[in-house]
């Protein structure tokens, strides 16, 4: 294999992890933060919640994209990863990582970077929900000189992609899978990503169990047709913490919460105090008339989500809630406004603008940790407060 293969990483990429002796006070703003302690504490509750429900836990690396962040959160019962892009695959498995699922359904286009990995060592699944597209991926890793585990993908309610478990497609997609030369049927897999229109613990609940039930289906379907299926993997965040049980499940996949963001605190799925990630920004002008403090973290700083207008007005918070430097929240301070480069910070009672001097840092918890950690190269890692203690880069693209 050449230099040029995907799968390779250069050998002048940059280290993952470096130590750094600088403030959040000094760093250029905007800038990424991520609360280690913080991301510590939950990596080991979701690992706890894997062995109590007995399965193996596949944490998703879509939301931290940092081999460092990986590196932490290898402990317990972690069966191996799952990623959303190939960059992302090439990325993890040149830093050592192996057992991959790339969790989005593979198109023909992507086949030859798959089989680069396969070839390069990786234990790498794929997905799919699509006959012709079995048929061709049966044919291609022949052709390729590989074999391609395969999952799958079962539609349990989201209504995004996959097949209902029911669908005749199913099985006829398994037996694809199971006789092609360049093909291996792995099991089978969905999402409950409609878990996140609920807000209260039943509504989670029901969800996780419609998610569960959809996948054991399935599963149990091609197993009457007499094909193995070994792997019903199932998961999201909210569905992961407020299952029932998991029954018939062999793997349980998840991912943003390891950071946290306001709308995962506003739908129950943690608590605000549990929020590893947010913004440095600098105050960059005064508007008195307007009652408004002006930032240099806009639209691309902190994404334009607004998930949590769709929530009750106390959790409501615009572009994010905002603190000091230090840490915490200045009640009813949000960033209700953002253009590219300018974000707009306004209260509900009179801002002290002596207290914001221009060029002064406070920081942003955003709505969506996925979306906003995407705009950035590395994380500033901090142990609560300001000291930086290392940074940790991030893959992003595709």
């Amino acid at each position: 294999m050449t230099s040029a293969d995907p799968a390779v990483l250069p050998s002048s990429a940059p280290s993952a992890e470096k130590t750094s002796s600088a403030s959040l006070r000094d760093v250029p703003t905007p800038a990424l933060v991520l609360d280690r302690p913080i991301l510590d504490a939950n990596l080991a509750r979701m690992a706890a919640r894997a062995e109590a429900l007995g399965v193996a836990l596949r944490p998703h690396l879509k939301t931290a994209k940092s081999v460092a962040v990986a590196a932490r959160a290898a402990g317990g019962p972690v069966a191996g990863f799952t990623v959303s892009t190939l960059k992302e695959a090439e990325y993890f498995h040149a830093h050592g990582h192996r057992d991959l699922f790339y969790a989005v359904s593979i198109e023909p286009g992507k086949f030859k970077r798959a089989a680069a990995l396969l070839r390069a060592g990786a234990v790498l699944t794929i997905s799919c929900d699509d006959v012709g597209v079995a048929r061709r991926l049966a044919a291609a890793g022949g052709e390729l000189g590989v074999v391609f585990p395969t999952l799958i993908e079962i539609d349990c309610g989201e209504h995004r992609s996959g097949l209902a478990p029911d669908d005749a497609r199913v099985i006829e997609i398994a037996r694809i899978l199971a006789g092609g030369a360049g093909t291996r049927l792995a099991g089978v897999c969905t999402h409950g990503g409609h878990s996140y229109a609920g807000r209260t613990p039943a509504e989670h609940r029901a969800v996780a169990g419609i998610e569960r039930l959809a996948a054991v289906t399935a599963a149990e379907a091609i197993r009457a047709a007499g094909l193995a299926c070994p792997v019903v993997s199932v998961g999201s965040s909210p569905t992961a913490v407020f299952a029932e049980h998991l029954r018939g499940v062999t793997e349980l996949r998840c991912g943003v919460y390891m950071l946290g963001d306001l709308f995962q605190a506003g739908i129950g799925m943690c608590r605000v105090e549990d929020l590893a990630l947010s913004v440095v920004t600098a105050v960059i002008g005064h508007r008195p008339d307007r009652n408004t403090l002006l930032v240099d973290a806009g639209g691309l700083a902190l994404s334009k989500d607004l998930s949590t207008a769709k929530l009750p007005p106390e959790r409501q918070a615009g572009y994010g809630w905002v603190g000091p430097l230090e840490g915490g929240l200045i009640d009813g301070f949000a960033v209700t406004a953002v253009h590219q480069e300018h974000g707009q910070i306004t209260a509900p009672t009179p801002i002290d603008f002596a207290r914001f001097p221009i060029g002064s840092r406070l920081r942003v918890w955003p709505n969506h940790a996925c979306m906003t950690a995407a705009a950035y190269d590395h994380y500033h890692v901090v142990a609560g407060g300001t000291a930086i203690e290392a940074e940790w880069s991030r893959i992003n693209g595709w």
